[in-house]
């Protein structure tokens, strides 16, 4: 099967799917996100939303949207910032995009006393109407298609069974005309080179129900700016790398995000894209720094410690650390021509 398909199973098959029957985050599971690292991440997204809503005319209704809660950590975290405008925090009516029927329950308890939300399988069953939407580790979790190139042309990477354990092997015949599809820059590429892809539904949904309806989005994932080849095919289980074609289902699949890729589908369905830049940048034109100094002046629950470790991981770059490697991608409907923090000058 190709690996988009292997990938597809692992994470979300009805009975065996790594995110049907489990909480993967935290200590005791196998990532740390960013909410999870501060309670600095989810404040300022919504801050951020709330610059968005004045962008949008401050409407009376705004359906604030987030794709793969997780816990329903950074939901929370936003909320609770937002409550600083009562004008925003009425208009909001919350909806969380979740398949993961653990991570609900999770959610239910998380958010149960902030403000009530709606579950949705899909974004398309969110109802209508102008939206401020938010992703974070959302896409890097979506099914990769990968391509080797050859002496034939680009063969689709598959998964195979070789003496009862899964093994990468190659289609035996080539993707028809697959080399117009891969950047100028990686068609001379030589043999054995991968390409990764992935299908561009879910980022199109959302680009055309920002046209349709207005609005904007934020898109936040570790990835690459530009369009390239390689190999980042990856499995994590208890914080540490492994292989991802042993115990299928039991280790979190990822793949970096092409942020290319992204941001010219979303400009194809005629919205507009902002960024992106690194989230280091766009957490600090936010001001994560003037509020670590607050949490460290006014926090009797942490340590100065804590947060100056917490804004180091979410900024800095290095091998813990989340500022270079994890990108920061806006999406606007026409009407709003800049988003806050997404330019790599201060706001």
């Amino acid at each position: 099967m190709p690996v988009s398909r292997y990938m597809q199973l692992c994470m979300t098959h009805p009975e065996y799917g790594y995110y049907v029957n489990r909480d993967p985050l935290g200590r005791g599971g196998d990532f740390t996100t960013a909410p999870e690292i501060s309670q600095m991440f989810g404040e300022l997204i919504g801050l951020w939303a709330a610059s968005v809503w004045n962008a949008m005319g401050m409407p009376e209704h705004v359906q604030l949207i987030e794709l793969g809660p997780g816990r329903g950590t950074m939901m929370a975290d936003a909320l609770r910032a937002i409550r600083i405008l009562p004008a925003f925090f009425d208009a909001i009516d919350v909806h969380l995009v979740e398949v993961s029927p653990s991570l609900r329950a999770i959610q239910r308890d998380t958010l149960a006393d902030v403000k009530p939300f709606q579950w949705h399988h899909l974004l398309s069953d969110v109802p209508d109407g102008p939206a401020i939407i938010l992703a974070n580790e959302y896409f890097d979790v979506l099914p990769i298609h990968q391509m080797v190139k050859k002496d034939t042309g680009w063969h689709e990477r598959m998964v195979d069974v070789d003496d009862d354990i899964f093994v990468f092997t190659t289609a035996p015949e080539p993707t028809p005309r697959f080399e117009v599809s891969v950047p100028p820059h990686v068609r001379n590429a030589p043999n054995g080179t991968i390409f990764e892809w992935r299908e561009t539904n879910e980022i199109m949904a959302l680009a055309r129900r920002i046209r349709e309806f207005g609005g904007a989005a934020l898109l936040i994932d570790y990835g690459h700016i530009r369009s390239d080849a390689g190999d980042t095919f990856q499995a994590v289980a208890k914080h540490k790398y492994t292989d991802p074609l042993r115990a299928p289902g039991t280790a979190d699949l990822t793949a970096h995000v092409d942020f290319q890729a992204l941001a010219d589908a979303a400009q194809s369905m005629g919205v507009l894209a902002h960024g992106p830049v690194e989230q280091g940048t766009f957490l600090g034109h936010l001001g994560i720094e003037t509020r670590a100094q607050t949490l460290i002046k006014h926090s009797a629950s942490q340590s100065a410690g804590d947060v100056a470790s917490a804004l180091k991981r979410l900024v800095e770059s290095g091998p813990k650390a989340m500022g270079s490697l994890f990108k920061v991608l806006g999406l606007s409907h026409p009407s709003i021509p800049a988003l806050a923090a997404l330019s790599n000058t201060p706001s």
